[in-house]
């Protein structure tokens, strides 16, 4: 239904960005066109080229439990990728005459239909799902804090369309509930229970110490028919978002999950970086010529201040930032944090502190690659060293591109506040990167980051 569904609205899509640029005022042009009967054909070869993008980009995996998020951040990289594919056919075959706004009313208008579309799906699906015909029961096998967790999602999420039969445990007594979800018996009943009882999926639950009962399990429960799933429980060990991979049949397990690991993600956001870096520096150019200007004539010494950082892979860089402090100061300057009232900041460096404007040359370090418009605030190699023994998972910061701004920045922990509250922030943008979580950091850092209570 979904692939019926992309294929008309790829085509409706399509047709109404043809008639806006050739059957509207708004497109007018007198550049030479095609005839319409080119735009069909190549239409003809559109839709199958997108849907099996789309297939790749893993938009028709059928699950009950879906981020929405994630499938719309998909959605946005099928388009591109179709997008970027019919200009390079174009260019191959030299042809100069095809329309490449019409090209771009039809990316805008696909992605917005189809988005739409695939939401009125998901309330569709919602409903379907909560009637008692079609909920799916599901046995546990294991009490542990793994099963806890799952019956809490399965019960905070009725859409999904599943109901937790009970539980088979040899460590609590036949009875004993958590959240209306009772303990049914011993794993040893699993045969009896399975014969009397009509489940339609298993998830083996154990807890840690259990695991020499693993292997008799899962042969009992394939032994059966039933789908089995398998729900570790090292939520105290690993407290992130692991995902694991196959290695010629090895199952890797990785301990946390890191978009920006994916290269076609990293590429779209280094072009992000990269054109959103010439746009500011550009715009931004008139502020860091008076800031310039104010330091010379307030201040003696240079005007950018350079600072060594640790970055991407804990390789150090030189950071750029237009110099705020006393000259004189030398050493004092890198060895500590600026604090409220602090008397190294000159009077002129104070409101380009407040206004973060002597943050701007890192406009530069951006198109270096060096740092990222987005992403967790760079430290000094002294406080590197010095958090990662004092603060859990400090250094997985580094998997990613440092950014001017961040997560933790618009929510207020900049300068002097909590480390541990920033790396939680921090932690949080690297698990659950995405272009549209990106641009709304940056939205929101005209209104949060520039001006903010901290920065001094």
């Amino acid at each position: 239904m979904q692939i019926l569904i992309d294929a008309v609205l790829i085509v409706a899509a399509y047709l109404f960005a043809w008639n806006l640029r050739f059957r509207t005022s708004l497109f007018a042009s007198t550049v030479r066109t095609l005839p319409l009967r080119y735009y069909v054909i190549a239409l003809v070869l559109i839709v199958p080229s997108y849907l099996f993008i789309y297939y790749a980009c893993y938009l028709y995996d059928v699950s009950r439990i879906q981020r929405r998020r994630h499938e719309l951040t998909n959605l946005l990289k099928a388009n591109i990728i179709g997008l970027l594919l019919i200009i390079l056919v174009l260019y191959l075959i030299k042809q100069q005459h095809f329309a490449r706004n019409m090209l771009l009313l039809f990316f805008i208008l696909n992605i917005l239909l189809d988005a739409v579309a695939r939401n009125f799906v998901h309330i569709y699906m919602r409903r379907k799902l909560r009637s008692t015909r079609t909920l799916k029961k599901i046995l546990l096998i294991g009490y542990s804090h793994a099963a806890e967790q799952y019956i809490d999602r399965v019960i905070a999420n009725t859409e999904w369309g599943y109901k937790v039969r009970g539980i088979l445990d040899d460590t609590r007594e036949k009875g004993t509930a958590y959240r209306g979800v009772r303990i049914l018996g011993k794993t040893s009943d699993l045969d009896e229970f399975l014969n009397t009882d009509k489940v339609d999926e298993i998830a083996i639950t154990l807890n840690l110490r259990e695991y020499d009962k693993l292997e008799h399990l899962v042969a009992e429960c394939e032994k059966s028919g039933i789908h089995t799933q398998f729900v570790p429980d090292y939520y105290k060990i690993i407290p992130t978002r692991p995902y694991t991979e196959d290695v010629l049949g090895l199952p890797i397990v990785n301990i946390r999950y890191v978009p920006l690991s994916n290269s076609f993600n990293a590429f779209i956001k280094r072009i992000v970086d990269i054109f959103g870096a010439i746009v500011a520096l550009i715009l931004f150019s008139p502020v860091m010529l008076i800031a310039v200007i104010g330091i010379k004539k307030t201040s003696p010494g240079p005007l950018i201040f350079r600072q060594k950082r640790v970055g991407l892979n804990t390789k150090e860089f030189e950071m750029l930032k237009v110099r705020s402090m006393k000259y004189h100061v030398g050493s004092e300057e890198e060895a500590n944090w600026t604090v409220e009232n602090d008397p190294r900041v000159t009077k002129f460096g104070n409101l380009l502190r407040r206004t973060s404007m002597d943050e701007l040359p890192q406009l530069i370090n951006v198109l270096r690659g060096e740092m990222s418009l987005v992403g967790p605030r760079p430290e000094q190699p002294f406080y590197v060293e010095k958090f990662r023994e004092e603060i859990p998972r400090y250094m997985v910061k580094h998997q990613v591109r440092p950014g001017m701004t961040g997560w933790a920045q618009i929510h207020g922990y900049r300068g002097d506040t909590s480390i541990t509250k920033r790396i939680e922030y921090d932690l949080y943008y690297i698990e659950n990167w995405s272009v549209s979580l990106d641009f709304k950091i940056l939205f929101l850092t005209f209104f949060r980051g520039f001006v903010n209570k901290n920065a001094y």
